[in-house]
């Protein structure tokens, strides 16, 4: 049954360099406070269960598959609190295939996986593009899922809309240079689709950047419902389904085109 309203939890965090274990303690650890708010999607940054740095890869220990056991906090939290977490991963698919990859753990203990579709730089040597993937159905809300650059790329997110997405859901990471980028990307993907967006950025710094924090949501009108500083800390916003309906409504009524799911 479709909900009213979406509550759902950004996590801003600086994870520990390549300790695949530690990031799922902690966020296994998250999972209760989002739930204690009322959120029922939890999102972390790209790449959160390791950091992003390129130069961590060529440790097997880095990269983790559907099965791994590292992952089985997450999978219980989850399961204990009726959340669903989204971790960022170097997923290495059973036939092999290289993905830097969103793992949604659901409270059923299923794992939905999803691809970095636009990789960039030397993203492309270690890894290989995701496909379309599936939306995820999280209290009755249709969820897309993207990762960083997805989200600078409009027909990534035109495609969701058009499989039916109600929320653009990015983990990312955008640098201190990158500020009014991140804010236009998920406005711009917001206002266009009529769909509401939200994105988990990290906080503090990594090897050759600085992120710019900023974690929130977006209304599909395109403005800003909430925006984190740059501390780490667990966010969250309030997505409206009425307010979503009434702007589709307004739109198809003034003979505005939109993308049909």
């Amino acid at each position: 049954m479709s909900q009213e309203t979406l509550i759902v939890a950004l996590a801003q965090i600086s994870p520990e360099p390549g300790d695949v274990a530690a990031n799922a303690r902690a966020a296994a650890g998250s999972i209760p406070v989002a739930a204690g708010s009322g959120a029922k999607l939890l999102m972390f940054p790209e790449l959160s269960l390791v950091g992003y740095d390129l130069d961590l890869f060529d440790d097997p220990a880095t990269w983790v598959t559907e099965d791994d056991p590292r992952l089985d906090v997450v999978r219980q939290a989850a399961h204990d609190c009726g959340v669903t977490a989204v971790v960022g991963a170097a997923y290495r698919q059973a036939d092999g295939a290289a993905w830097i990859a969103s793992l949604a753990v659901r409270p059923d203990g299923s794992i939905h996986a999803y691809g970095k579709r636009n990789l960039h730089g030397r993203e492309r040597d270690l890894f290989q593009p995701g496909g379309p993937g599936r939306l995820l159905d999280v209290d009755g809300w249709q969820v897309a899922l993207a990762i960083c650059y997805d989200a600078g790329v409009p027909a990534h997110a035109e495609d969701a809309a058009r499989r039916g997405a109600e929320v653009y859901a990015g983990s990312v990471l955008y640098t201190l240079a990158e500020t009014r980028r991140l804010d236009i990307h998920f406005a711009a993907r917001a206002m266009d689709h009529r769909m509401f967006a939200i994105a988990a950025n990290y906080a503090g710094t990594g090897p050759g950047w600085v992120s710019c924090g900023g974690s929130g949501a977006w209304h599909p009108d395109g403005t800003r419902l909430t925006q984190a500083a740059t501390g780490p800390g667990l966010f969250t916003a309030t997505l409206s389904r009425s307010e979503l309906q009434a702007l589709r409504d307004r739109d198809a009524l003034a003979g505005y085109p939109r993308v049909a799911a």
